[in-house]
């Protein structure tokens, strides 16, 4: 490659953040590496999202042992990507919940996906030898489920397609709060490289129906309150925007993946170029971006090979 990814060079640790966003629920923040959520029931803990390794994961415990010694019944993964998913093991939680296509997706592409982002990103696969395999979910929904925690319930729902195709949210009525994973994120840039850009700015619009007090996105701050909620809402839906545009111009007079790569950059650029991860999702955005726009509506998977080939079209 001309050059490495900018992510293969980003070795500082972040500070970890944990703050809770509503009775009982909490949000794990690492300025901009991926975030996790607790859900604190009557008699036992969901967790959502597992994090990237069983170390990495086990951070996320040594928090929940810090406010409670009830034991972690759940977890609730958003989608399928490894940095999400390959931590699970280490919260012994006899119940793994996923999309029925989300499964499907780590059926299809889960090992690829695996070995691309550690490729991609290898701080975020601290302690990787203790990964046991691919995480399978036990149960699977097509659109939506409820699990009650005690009497807490909390409902997991597909309300649209965005950073992939199965992605969930997870709601908890009594307090109003969702956990959106990456399909929100705040002032960190937005991965779709697996995305659906035509639709996410309506599965946006399905999650701000709810009207939510409190978000924990996939990447950034918890968000709380309305007005950081939306705020944060509108900011997401303009980075996916503002990714395919210009990218959708370029390909609709049959220019190359490197003019739509200059396009967005001139786009984006000004407006999130001191994003978190910013200019490691942004050569999987413009390819994302350029493939749907010609009309490729399944996101080619990515291979270790594949992302080699896509980085030097894009150096030129």
């Amino acid at each position: 490659m001309a050059k490495a990814f900018a992510s293969q060079g980003d070795m500082t640790e972040k500070k970890i953040t944990f703050d809770e966003i509503g009775d009982g629920l909490w949000a794990f923040t690492a300025e901009g590496d991926p975030n996790s959520g607790v859900i604190i029931g009557d008699d036992s803990v969901m967790i959502v999202e597992a994090q990237a390794t069983p170390r990495l994961a086990n951070k996320v415990i040594e928090k929940v042992r810090e406010i409670t010694d009830k034991p972690i019944s759940h977890v609730a993964l958003t989608h399928y990507h490894a940095v999400r998913v390959l931590g699970a093991s280490a919260f012994g939680a006899s119940q793994i919940l996923m999309s029925d296509t989300a499964r499907a997706m780590v059926v299809e592409r889960g090992q690829e996906d695996w070995d691309s982002e550690f490729q991609r990103f290898p701080r975020l696969f601290e302690g990787h030898e203790s990964i046991p395999g691919l995480t399978w979910p036990t149960t699977t929904f097509s659109d939506s489920m409820t699990v009650y925690l005690g009497n807490r319930r909390v409902d997991l729902m597909h309300v649209g397609r965005a950073h992939t195709a199965g992605d969930i949210v997870i709601h908890v009525p009594d307090q109003n709060v969702m956990f959106t994973g990456d399909i929100v994120e705040y002032h960190s840039a937005c991965y779709c490289g697996d995305g659906h850009f035509s639709d996410w700015s309506d599965t946006l619009d399905a999650i701000k129906w709810f009207d939510v007090d409190a978000i924990a996105p996939g990447r950034g701050d918890a968000l709380v309150g309305p007005d950081m909620v939306n705020a944060a809402i509108e900011n997401t839906r303009d980075f996916v925007d503002s990714t395919y545009r210009p990218a959708a111009r370029v390909a609709a007079r049959g220019g190359s993946l490197k003019e739509a790569w200059d396009a967005v950059r001139a786009e984006c650029d000004p407006k999130y170029s001191d994003y978190a991860i910013y200019e490691h999702c942004l050569p999987f955005n413009v390819a994302r971006a350029y493939d749907e726009a010609r009309g490729i509506d399944t996101p080619r998977i990515w291979t270790a090979q594949r992302d080699i080939e896509m980085w030097e079209a894009l150096q030129g």
